[in-house]
């Protein structure tokens, strides 16, 4: 699941690719401004707070890194530093329900594994531009991301949310009846894999427009190959920690989990039946199109 971003000192490699423009996502849109704004205003948001984040680097980083290879014309791009990222986080609209719990999941066992602020703002964007009614989270963990999505979806819109840990269920169940938004949410406790398999026997392949994947990362070959059965044309696979705090960037790096993310990353990358875009926010995200002639 999604890890708090630390300053990398991992220079471009030349193997990077161009990839698609995020903007290019709004032609995707299905909703009018006036339906926009009024979910919008039905919505109050706070800043979040500028607070301290600890650096794992025993340098300061650059404020810009620059491609190594020449072809690239040494183009900077911006190393997000701490100081950066407090600036980052002060520019976030986190609705109060939401920094609750946040701060909540903040005081427990493993919660590097919630989404960024940051991150979460991006995915109800997407749902947003999308005028997504139908999506599909695998692993929610206490259900930071699951709740920014659910805020946003119409009052028909529905969420599916698989998780196998009961204890971070009841957080996240407790936080979609505070906001309000427990009607959209369909809780499917168990294996990821089980659950998406039984809606695909259902009959609702191509039938959902957004799903977001940040769960067991050995098993995120598995996971898209049965989302991109149940998203339509058109619709969006996100898939987090794809940057795995810079370790697949990192040759002495081999361990079964690192070198799982790459080989999907490799797969993402030369899949035909998508388009791709991976976004360096939080530990790296990925944003699948599914194309049409598939």
């Amino acid at each position: 699941m999604a890890t708090r971003p630390f300053p990398s000192l991992l220079r471009l490699r030349s193997s990077l690719l161009p990839s698609t423009p995020l903007l290019a996502l709004l032609s995707l849109s299905s909703l009018s401004c006036r339906t926009t704004k009024r979910r919008l205003a039905s919505l109050h948001f706070v800043p979040s707070p500028p607070r301290t984040v600890r650096s794992l680097a025993t340098v300061t980083a650059p404020p810009v890194v620059v491609a190594e290879d020449d072809k690239y014309g040494r183009k900077q791009v911006i190393s997000v530093t701490p100081q950066l990222y407090d600036y980052i986080l002060s520019n976030v609209r986190e609705p109060p329900i939401l920094r609750e719990l946040r701060e909540e999941t903040a005081t427990m066992p493993g919660s590097q594994m919630q989404v960024s602020p940051d991150q979460a703002q991006l995915l109800a964007m997407l749902v947003q531009i999308l005028g997504a009614q139908r999506c599909i989270e695998v692993g929610i963990y206490t259900g930071y991301s699951s709740l920014a999505i659910a805020l946003v979806l119409p009052e028909s819109g529905r969420l599916v949310a698989c998780e196998r840990d009961v204890k971070c269920l009841e957080i996240a169940k407790k936080y979609y009846e505070r906001a309000g938004v427990s009607h959209k949410v369909d809780i499917k406790h168990g294996l990821a894999v089980e659950s998406l398999r039984s809606l695909i026997q259902n009959g609702e392949s191509c039938s959902f427009d957004f799903a977001f994947v940040d769960a067991e990362k050995r098993m995120y070959s598995e996971y898209f190959e049965l989302l991109l059965q149940l998203v339509r044309i058109g619709g969006l696979i996100v898939i987090d920690n794809v940057l795995w705090h810079g370790k697949v960037a990192d040759p002495q790096v081999n361990d079964s989990k690192t070198i799982s993310l790459r080989n999907f990353n490799r797969k993402i990358l030369e899949d035909k039946r998508i388009s791709t875009s991976m976004v360096p926010i939080g530990d790296g995200m990925t944003i699948c199109q599914k194309r049409a002639d598939i």
